[in-house]
C-alpha cells in the first residue's frame, strides 16, 4: 500500500510530498532509479540499512545507513527491491534543502548522506522507533512530518534563485538559463553560483533533468507511441536529442525504458548499461 500527502505549512514550502509504502516482499530483484534532480529523505524500516550497486564494478554491493538523505542527482542509481517493502520518505522541492539542512544543497549532490550525520544518532533512533510503533499510514506520516518540522529553518532562498525556479516552473519546456538570468536581473555567474549552492545542480543541468523528467512522464502515461511528438512537446531539438538525453541520464534508450518500466515512472527493471553515465 502506498499512502502520500502534501505536508502542512511551513513544510509545504520545501517538501512536495511525504509518503509511506508497506508491501509484501516479492522475488528479490534490482531496479534502476532514474534521476529527478531533487533530494529525498528515505527511511527503510524493514531493516536498518540500504544497499547500492555499482554496475561498473560488476554490481558490487555497498551497504549504507537505513535512514538517508539522497541528494540531488543527475545519474541513475541501482537499488534492491527488498528496501521497498516497509519505507517512509519525503520528496524535497527544488531549493528546499535550504530550509532543512545547514550545509548547502551542493554538499549533497550525487550522494547519499546518513541522517545520523545530520540529525544525530539519538534523534534518528527515536524517529525509527516511533515510525515502527505508528498504528496506521496516517500516523506514520504524522510522525515523519513532526520530525521534519523539528529540522525546519526559517530562511529564504536567494532572490535570484527563487526567481529562476519560478521561471523554470512557469515554462518548464521552454525556459532557458538565459531566461532566468534576464528575469533575475543578475549576471550569469552570480546566478549559477547561488543556484548551484541552494539547489545542488547548475541551472543548465537542472533544466536538462527536468526536461528529461517531463519526457518520461509523458511516456509513462502512455503517449510513447510518438517519440517525435514527445521530443517536440518537451522542446528537444529533435528525436535524436531526446534519445541522447535518455542515454545520458538513464543509461538506456527510450524503447528500453518502455520495456522495463514499473508502476513507478522513475523505476525500471532493466540493468544492462550501453552508455556511460552523464558527464
Amino acid at each position: 500500500m502506498f499512502h502520500a500527502r502534501r505536508p502542512r505549512s511551513p513544510l509545504d514550502t520545501c517538501l512536495t510530498v511525504i509518503w509511506t509504502v508497506q508491501a509484501s516482499a516479492g522475488p528479490r530483484a534490482l531496479e534502476r532509479v532514474l534521476p529527478s534532480g531533487t533530494a529525498q529523505f528515505v527511511i527503510n524500516l524493514a531493516e536498518n540499512r540500504t544497499r547500492s550497486y555499482d554496475q561498473r564494478q560488476g554490481f558490487r554491493c555497498t551497504e549504507n545507513a537505513g535512514s538517508l538523505l539522497g541528494g540531488p542527482r543527475t545519474g541513475y542509481e541501482i537499488i534492491d527491491t527488498d528496501e521497498q517493502t516497509d519505507v517512509v520518505g519525503a520528496c524535497v522541492a527544488p531549493g528546499g534543502l535550504a530550509f532543512l539542512t545547514a550545509p548547502p544543497a551542493a554538499a549533497f549532490a550525487e550522494c547519499d548522506v546518513p541522517l545520523d550525520a545530520l540529525w544525530g544518532h539519538h534523534v534518528v533512533d527515536r524517529l525509527r522507533t516511533r515510525l515502527c510503533e505508528a498504528r496506521s499510514p496516517a500516523a506514520r506520516l504524522d510522525v515523519l512530518e513532526a520530525a521534519l518540522l523539528a529540522q525546519w529553518r526559517d530562511r529564504a532562498l536567494h532572490p535570484a534563485v527563487a526567481c529562476a525556479l519560478e521561471t523554470f516552473a512557469r515554462r518548464p519546456a521552454v525556459s532557458t538559463v538565459r531566461d532566468a538570468v534576464e528575469a533575475a536581473g543578475v549576471s550569469a555567474r552570480h546566478l549559477i553560483d547561488r543556484f548551484t549552492a541552494q539547489v545542488g545542480l547548475t541551472p543548465k543541468r537542472f533544466c536538462r533533468v527536468r526536461r528529461f523528467q517531463r519526457a518520461i512522464a509523458l511516456a509513462h502515461s502512455g503517449q510513447a507511441e510518438e517519440w517525435a511528438a514527445i521530443a517536440a512537446d518537451c522542446r528537444f531539438a529533435d528525436q535524436s536529442h531526446l534519445v541522447h538525453e535518455f542515454r545520458a541520464f538513464a543509461g538506456l534508450p527510450p524503447s528500453a525504458y518502455l520495456d522495463h518500466r514499473t508502476p513507478h515512472r522513475n523505476h525500471v527493471t532493466f540493468l544492462q548499461d550501453d552508455a556511460p553515465p552523464a558527464a
